[in-house]
């Protein structure tokens, strides 16, 4: 009974070393710290935008034309197209003294009609001003204010850019602002739509003629009043040679008869 109870002795002996785990002195490494969330990247700044109220307060003067923004609320027309990085604006400023004396007058317009009038000084698109001479080639060129009558025509001449609309011709005489997306230019004078003045358009009265330069004297003319000057000098000596001759005449004959007066008594 022994023989046979030995081997399952050692059996069991051998399961017990089997699944009780080896004791071992070494120490267990700590555990791997807990990751921590993925840091969120900082938001890209946001792009600088022009300050159209801005500009047009410190240059020009353009105070009128400020005010006309802001009384018809186009100023924030104007701001939204040229936040819109993707095709920007490009206004035409007219300054304080072109508002004096326009070829039509703004005072009977109504709100609409003048805010109209203002959009008609912009472009839905950046131009420099290197672009005119390609832009004068796709005339006419529609505005903020719309197409057909509200648009605007565009000339190059020998690098002065001109603008027409039928009631008003107007040129570029410096820029204010260029950079895309916002170009702002000023203008000679306030452009005026067809759209709102019509188009029974008189003729621009002609310029005043320039006044008559009379010719100079003829250089002959002047030789011959020389000559008859000095002729009356030259005949003055002989007309007071004659007198001298009768005087002298006279006192002879009054010699003569004296003599003989005195002969006969």
């Amino acid at each position: 009974m022994k023989m046979k109870n030995q081997p399952m002795t050692v059996i069991g002996l051998l399961m017990v070393f089997i699944i009780l785990p080896a004791p071992t002195n070494a120490q267990k490494s700590p555990p791997a710290p807990l990751a921590g969330p993925t840091p969120t990247p900082a938001p890209a700044p946001a792009p600088e935008y022009v300050n159209l109220t801005y500009l047009f307060s410190v240059a020009g003067p353009f105070h009128t034309f400020l005010d006309h923004l802001q009384t018809t609320k186009v100023i924030d027309t104007f701001q939204t197209q040229a936040n819109n990085t993707h095709q920007g604006i490009t206004i035409f400023v007219p300054k304080d003294t072109a508002f004096s004396h326009p070829r039509r007058s703004l005072s009977n317009l109504t709100q609409d009609q003048l805010k109209n009038l203002l959009l008609f000084h912009a472009l839905p698109r950046y131009y420099s001003l290197s672009d005119f001479t390609d832009l004068s080639r796709r005339n006419p060129v529609p505005t903020l204010a719309g197409g057909g009558l509200y648009s605007l025509n565009f000339t190059d001449n020998s690098g002065t850019i001109q603008m027409t609309s039928g009631w008003s011709t107007s040129k570029i005489s410096s820029a204010v602002h260029s950079g895309d997306p916002v170009s702002i230019f000023q203008v000679d004078s306030v452009l005026l739509p067809e759209a709102i003045f019509g188009t029974d358009i008189p003729p621009t009265p002609a310029p005043a003629p320039a006044p008559e330069i009379a010719p100079a004297a003829d250089s002959n003319d002047q030789r011959i009043r020389g000559r008859g000057a000095g002729g009356g000098s030259s005949s003055a000596p002989n007309s007071a040679n004659s007198a001298v001759s009768v005087r002298m005449g006279l006192s002879s004959v009054v010699a003569v008869v004296g003599m003989l007066l005195l002969c006969w008594f």
